[in-house]
């Protein structure tokens, strides 16, 4: 039922847009192996085919039975199954920071649920009561009144739904941005705002007070990778999405996110996604569509 809903919304091959802006519908067709992401806070919940996320050895499932939590963008390499015959259906849903930070404040005021340790990305098992509100908020998607004036309710009821389930502790913990994790999730925040500036770690870790290992050693244990790798990831996933949108030529774009070498850039592009600048904007389009934004 969830499946043939959402693939109804979703007519046009790769993301498609809702009347919700924070709520997109992927359909893929195509077996996809070893392609390099960076999602936004939010949660994948695929309806049909499967998907699952590799960081730092560590295997993410989120498929019929799963769905992806995250709650710091974090550079991931990804794996999916789907055919023509049975395309992937996925709901992509980017949160409200606004909505999930009261939400988290008021469990933690009325429940005691304060916040545990702060994980990048958890895989938790679809819940009847998650299940029922992705149901409402289908319908709802298919009915410009309802969306009008039930929409708010229904994301609202589903980041509480998130942020109480098996994840929850953790995605409050980064929300709430407490103690040493929550400075250097603060500090991940203002990387996410200045990546084409200049960058030191030096300068990181002064502005959270932690000696450089002390930050590498958070740093590493919540994303993965080392504070400059995050950087060139978050650089080049930022580039490709230029790149893709057809805005900027590759040196314009190289600038742009930070590169004061255009062929530093290609190379580390290159290095990165398996393809071109120009080669990985046609793989985009072809199967990521329009709304090709991670």
């Amino acid at each position: 039922m969830l499946a043939n809903l959402a693939a109804t919304l979703a007519p046009r091959h790769g993301y498609n847009q809702t009347a919700l802006s924070s709520v997109r519908i992927l359909r893929n067709e195509t077996i996809l192996q070893n392609v390099p992401v960076l999602y936004q806070p939010g949660a994948v919940f695929v309806l049909q085919g499967s998907k699952q996320g590799i960081l730092d050895d560590k295997v993410y499932l989120y498929d019929e039975d799963h769905y992806l939590a995250v709650s710091v963008p974090v550079p991931f390499r990804m794996e999916s199954a789907a055919s023509p015959m049975r395309p992937l259906i996925a709901i992509y849903l980017e949160f409200d920071m606004q909505m999930a930070g009261d939400i988290a404040l008021t469990l933690e005021e009325h429940l005691g649920l304060a916040g545990g340790r702060p994980k990048s990305l958890v895989s938790s098992t679809m819940t009847a009561d998650i299940e029922d509100v992705l149901l409402r908020l289908l319908n709802a998607l298919g009915s410009p009144a309802d969306v009008a004036i039930l929409g708010d309710s229904i994301l609202r009821e589903l980041h509480y739904r998130i942020l109480t389930g098996p994840q929850g502790g953790a995605m409050m913990a980064a929300l709430r941005q407490r103690g040493a994790a929550g400075r250097l999730i603060q500090s991940l925040g203002w990387l996410r705002a200045n990546f084409a500036g200049e960058i030191t770690v030096e300068a990181l870790a002064k502005s959270v007070c932690m000696s450089v290992p002390t930050y590498h050693v958070h740093f590493k244990e919540l994303t993965g990778s080392s504070p400059m790798q995050y950087v060139k990831a978050m650089r080049l996933h930022e580039a490709r999405l230029m790149i893709a949108r057809r805005g900027k030529t590759i040196s314009e774009v190289s600038i742009a996110v930070g590169y004061a070498s255009a062929a530093q850039f290609s190379h580390d592009f290159k290095r990165h996604f398996g393809r071109t600048a120009s080669e990985e904007a046609k793989w985009m389009r072809h199967h990521l569509g329009e709304q090709h934004a991670e």
